[in-house]
Order: C-alpha cells, then sequence, then structure tokens
C-alpha cells in the first residue's frame, strides 16, 4: 500500500492530512513518475536524500512517502503555497522503530506566472534499516541524526521548461549534497529534447560523488502516453565511468 490518508479543509488557506501520504521534501518528490522527463525517474540526490528507492540504505525504500500529520494551504492568492508535517520518519507500512517524530516543511513563492521557488527540509531521527558502507559508523536499529534540506525553481515557458534543485543531508557525522538541472524544449509538435546534469556526493568527507550528464528526446503520440530515447554518461568517482542508453514507453489513461 502506497499512500492511504484523509483531508479536512478547516479554511481555504488551511487543510489537514493524516495517513500515510508522500514526504513533503524536494520537488522531483512530489512530483508523478509520469511527468518526470528523465527514465530513470528522478534525480540521483532526490532519491537517495528523499528515500525513493534504496540508494541510501540506511533510510532503506520508502517511496519517498511516510506516515504522519500535515498542515497544508495557498495563501495570497496563491503566490505562496506552504505544508508542515510531523511525520513517523520510518517510511511506508512500517510502524515507528523510535520514539522521535520529523518535523518536516515545503513552501512555494510563485513571483510570476512562469516561474516557482521552492524550499524544504526534514529535521528528525531516523532509525538504520541497514548498515551503509557510506556511513560505517551507524549500526543497524540504531537511531540517529538525519537532517534535510533543498532550494529549488522552476521556469516554465511555452517552448522550454527548466527544474533546478540543490539537495543537501547531514546523517550522524555524514554530510552529503546533491544537485541536478534538468530541461525539456519543445522542439516541435509532439517532439521534445531533454537535457539533465546530475549530481550526487554521498558523502562530502570520502568525496563519493557521482555526475549523469543526460541527452534524449521524446515523442508524445497521444496524450499523456510517449516514446523516450535517452543516453547517459556517467563519470563515477568510486568507481568506473559508463554508458548507458535508455528506451521507454508510457501509456497513462
Amino acid at each position: 500500500m502506497l499512500e492511504v490518508y484523509t483531508d479536512y479543509q478547516f479554511l481555504p488557506g488551511l487543510t489537514a492530512r493524516l495517513g500515510q501520504f508522500k514526504t513533503m521534501y524536494a520537488m522531483e518528490n512530489q512530483m508523478s513518475p509520469s511527468e518526470i522527463e528523465l527514465i530513470n525517474c528522478g534525480s540521483q540526490a532526490t532519491n537517495y536524500l528523499a528515500g525513493v528507492d534504496n540508494s541510501d540504505k540506511l533510510y532503506g525504500s520508502s517511496t519517498g512517502r511516510d506516515m504522519g500529520f500535515m498542515i497544508f494551504g495557498d495563501l495570497f492568492q496563491k503566490r505562496l503555497s506552504y505544508n508542515l508535517a510531523v511525520m513517523n520518519g520510518q517510511g511506508i507500512n512500517i510502524k515507528d522503530k523510535n520514539d522521535n517524530k520529523d518535523l518536516v516543511g515545503y513552501i512555494t513563492f510563485n513571483p510570476a506566472k512562469i516561474i516557482s521557488v521552492t524550499g524544504s527540509f526534514i529535521k528528525g531521527k531516523g532509525c538504520a534499516v541497514e548498515t551503509s558502507d557510506i556511513n560505517p559508523d551507524i549500526k543497524k536499529d540504531q537511531s540517529y541524526t538525519r537532517n534535510r534540506w533543498s532550494l529549488g525553481s522552476i521556469l516554465k515557458t511555452k517552448p522550454l521548461n527548466l527544474r533546478a534543485e540543490y539537495l543537501a543531508g547531514k546523517d550522524g557525522n555524514v554530510k552529503s549534497e546533491g544537485f541536478y538541472a534538468t530541461t525539456n524544449y519543445h522542439a516541435c509538435k509532439n517532439f521534445d529534447i531533454i537535457l539533465s546534469y546530475d549530481y550526487l556526493n554521498k558523502n562530502k568527507d570520502m568525496d563519493y560523488k557521482q555526475q549523469n550528464y543526460v541527452a534524449g528526446i521524446q515523442y508524445w503520440f497521444y496524450p499523456k502516453c510517449r516514446l523516450q530515447a535517452q543516453y547517459t554518461y556517467c563519470d563515477n568517482k568510486k568507481g568506473e565511468n559508463y554508458n548507458r542508453i535508455q528506451t521507454q514507453i508510457q501509456v497513462r489513461f
């Protein structure tokens, strides 16, 4: 089970949510996979720091979701949107393994129709689901400080969409950071060119970084349905560099 929650609106700018839902951290974590341009479905930093996949062994794979209570709303004619939540911090379909809760915040400022600026944070303590070579001092089932923050922006025009975000985290004494910039250029009807730069350093002291350079195309053959092809060059500081070619078809209805 991925999501189950209930909402109650107290005021036009104040709604409460209780249940299991997406953690309000990082822009891409709020997006549907059917909207993300990359076949890998999100940047390395989002997947790692938001616990989307299992790349962070301490966090595990929670698909970027958690259980908790959140208030949210739009203010000033939707110029400002806010989310503030208290979450278990353990992920989905599992009870909390410590007595600590995570405080999560996400804010979006829309100064103009074509641009949005976002910021988010997580402040709390996690309980390690496994050990990790990136952070060997933390043992399985041990509680540890787990903080996150991000700052990003989205530019949307008729021919061009650009999304960029810086993300950072601290697990115990280990600091990590990441950055991505992804652009979608509408070259002609139903045809887009995709370019992306994706950087993640899982441990800044160890310089455990990886950079991905992505170029690709996508063709929308029906509303919400697309055919994608992408080339990725991976510059891996701690391993071998490699090249990758991927194709994907998306059918949505």
